[in-house]
């Protein structure tokens, strides 16, 4: 007998193989089985003459055949070919390379072929590879609704289908609805037990509507019902520091520029927390270059001049040093002392630093990781400030939370979110949103070629480096695999030699490499001295070059549209003109549509809007919640009437019992606490 939480080679039919299979879609037990959903469904109920059958159209057809399939022959394959009829007509049924595919097929018994009619080279009709059921006892079909699950090469179909269906017999008795009854009976939801079944198993399409309603009201629930608890554990009855209303006269007579009407307003939502005597826990979203360094600085004015200590996390060695830069061209003059901590400083620079950090010498910190490690004592901790938010995990924020007496949080994303969506996704904080970029910014041409122009890609690359400008070259993962991911980039760079390219200098960067490793190439292009930069995207964030004004993206298909919009903003940070090309062969009508979206406009937010109608959220825009339930069924754009549904009886249920200590959310709470956040991104 199996148990959700027994592993999937106890399962009746997964041996090794499979087994090696269903990890690489993130299935370990016999609940991922349960819990990994269709993607989409075939209607097999209705059945198609083959007179009717039109081309690349799944169809069912009843058919029988006079002779029995033979197996021939023909460069180098075996193929498997029977000719069936019905009352309308005939069509060839072909299998290839599956030479016991003779043996389900009698002469004269009649079965269900199900498969998609194809022209053959010479014109005619046929259906390759097609499924092959018997008919019921009685002679008739019995069709159903059929679910398409999203699987890897390797893993059939029918095969999951079987496995599914085995693993919901056995643990049907084990299905608990944690959903409280109040809340199933106000939004006319089904039990989690008929809501699963009907969901791998539709008895029809009503039924499985109702089965898809249950699941995504109850994953969305789940989700807002966890950051609701999540925001009440930052806040509850903790009083913030209370900050006096300083001067920032001083502060915007040295900034070198003006702040833009967004910039401004989100200081003062800032600002009003700071000095509001509540914990602030903010969330600050804006587009690639929109400002919100600045408006960082500017909130650690305010902490520096109240007495406190601030500190910056960046999730890379390379911007946590452009942002030290920065903040020490800046406040230097104003006498304000800024420190930088990474993992890369050698002993004593490193003793140094947490000397002048426990002192309070050091007014402001910039660094990595490095300054959460247990060995950094903040002398008076104010403000904590995180950079790339998607990047870091709710348990590192607390963690550098936790370094002092409940200070303020600022966290700051460039990863563009709708509003309604970001205030939803991003639960346990308060929301700005910088939505406009400074004046002067140049727009970044961005054009969407297929491969053959990559040779006149090579060339505009070189004229702009005999310019004295960079360049940088993506290529797409080919698959879960950094091992093949770095040897097909260094392949790509490899080819470049062989192009006008030659003698120009190229470095590569790539996810197998070590953290210094990949600093130390990143700060070698920062400072000039590589011309051309072929990665995967790992350059994503963190790296900020105003000198590189061409970035090139290869199988750009592959690509999210706002991680494409994140790439892209890796060019035009400084004055000259600059350039995204992306490359893709991919002629299907999504794939058109989404590289039209990133030719037409460079706003993020609109992007996002985009991404979400075409791809939907699967793993949000690249990146996805860990510690904090992923969504595996929830569309967030086609779903979002459900998610304002879930957000309410989230709401209402945590303004009824916070400790969710009534019996009727006993087993809620069980299933929240499996939730503990761990140490690892969010959203």
């Amino acid at each position: 007998m199996i148990s959700f939480d027994s592993p999937v080679s106890d399962i009746k039919g997964i041996g090794a193989g499979r087994e090696k299979y269903l990890k690489k879609l993130n299935i370990t037990t016999a609940g991922d089985i349960v819990n990994h959903y269709p993607r989409d469904y075939e209607d097999r109920t209705r059945t198609t003459p083959i007179a009717e059958l039109l081309p690349d159209e799944v169809s069912v057809i009843i058919a029988s055949a006079k002779e029995e399939p033979k197996n021939s022959h023909f460069s180098g394959m075996t193929v498997t070919k029977v000719r069936v009829y019905d009352d309308s007509g005939s069509i060839s049924v072909v299998w290839y390379n599956q030479p016991y595919a003779k043996n389900n097929i009698k002469a004269g018994v009649m079965y269900a072929f199900i498969g998609k009619m194809t022209l053959s080279r010479n014109n005619r009709r046929e259906i390759q590879a097609p499924e092959v059921e018997k008919l019921g006892e009685d002679g008739t079909w019995q069709g159903r609704i059929v679910p398409i699950y999203p699987l890897c090469a390797g893993l059939s179909q029918k095969v999951f289908r079987k496995t599914v269906e085995t693993v919901l017999g056995e643990v049907e008795n084990e299905i608990t609805d944690f959903l409280p009854f109040g809340i199933r009976r106000k939004y006319m939801l089904s039990g989690r037990k008929f809501a699963l079944k009907n969901i791998h198993m539709p008895e029809n399409e009503q039924c499985c509507a109702l089965a898809r309603t249950r699941l995504v009201f109850e994953e969305l629930f789940i989700l807002q019902t966890s950051l609701l608890r999540l925001k009440a554990d930052n806040t509850g009855d903790k009083k913030g520091i209370r900050m006096k209303n300083s001067s920032m006269k001083p502060f915007f007579d040295i900034l070198p520029f003006s702040f833009t009407d967004a910039q401004n307003r989100v200081f003062r939502e800032i600002a009003g927390d700071m000095t509001s005597g509540k914990i602030m826990n903010r969330l600050v979203q804006g587009d690639v270059g929109s400002g919100k360094t600045a408006v960082a600085m500017a909130a650690s004015y305010i902490a520096v001049k109240n007495g406190y200590q601030a500190v910056m996390m960046a999730p890379t060695e390379v911007l946590a040093a452009q942002h030290f830069d920065s903040f020490t061209e800046l406040f230097k003059p104003l006498g304000i002392n800024i420190i930088l901590l990474t993992g890369g400083l050698k002993a004593k620079g490193k003793r140094e630093a947490l000397e002048k950090i426990s002192s309070g010498e050091a007014d402001i910190i910039v660094g990595t990781h490095a300054v959460i490690q247990d060995k950094v004592e903040f002398k008076n901790i104010g403000l904590v400030i995180t950079d790339e938010q998607h990047r870091f995990g709710v348990r590192q924020r607390k963690t550098l939370s936790e370094k002092g007496n409940n200070p303020h949080v600022l966290v700051m994303t460039a990863t563009p979110i709708p509003r309604t969506l970001a205030l939803i996704l991003y639960g346990d904080l308060d929301i700005s949103i910088i939505d406009s970029l400074p004046p002067g910014r140049q727009k970044i041409d961005t054009f969407a070629v297929n491969t053959g122009y990559r040779q006149r890609i090579y060339n505009f690359i070189e004229k702009e480096i005999a310019k004295g400008r960079q360049a940088y070259i993506i290529c797409a993962m080919v698959e879960e695999n950094e091992k093949v991911e770095a040897e097909s980039v260094l392949e790509y760079a490899q080819g470049l030699k062989e192009t006008i390219l030659e003698k120009r200098n190229i470095a590569v960067i790539h996810g197998k490499m070590k953290s210094d490793e990949k600093d130390s190439i990143l700060k070698a292009f920062s400072a000039g001295d590589i011309d051309i930069l072929v990665s995967t995207t790992v350059i994503e964030v963190g790296i900020n070059v105003p000198n590189a004004t061409v970035m090139a993206i290869e199988n750009a298909e592959r690509f999210g549209l706002a991680q494409l919009h994140q790439l892209r903003g890796r060019v035009g940070r400084g004055s000259d003109k600059s350039y995204c090309i992306l490359i893709s062969d991919n002629k299907s009508e999504i794939t058109r549509k989404r590289l039209k979206t990133m030719t037409s406009t460079t706003d993020g937010f609109k992007i996002s809007e985009t991404d979400l109608k075409l791809r939907g959220p699967g793993e949000f825009f690249g990146t996805r919640q860990h510690g904090l339930p992923s969504l595996k069924i929830a569309n967030l754009y086609r779903d979002m009437d459900i998610l304002k549904y879930a957000q309410s009886a989230a709401a209402d249920l945590m303004s009824e019992d916070p400790n969710l200590e009534n019996e009727d959310n006993f087993d809620l709470k069980i299933e929240l606490d499996k939730l503990t956040l761990t140490d690892n991104i969010g959203i």
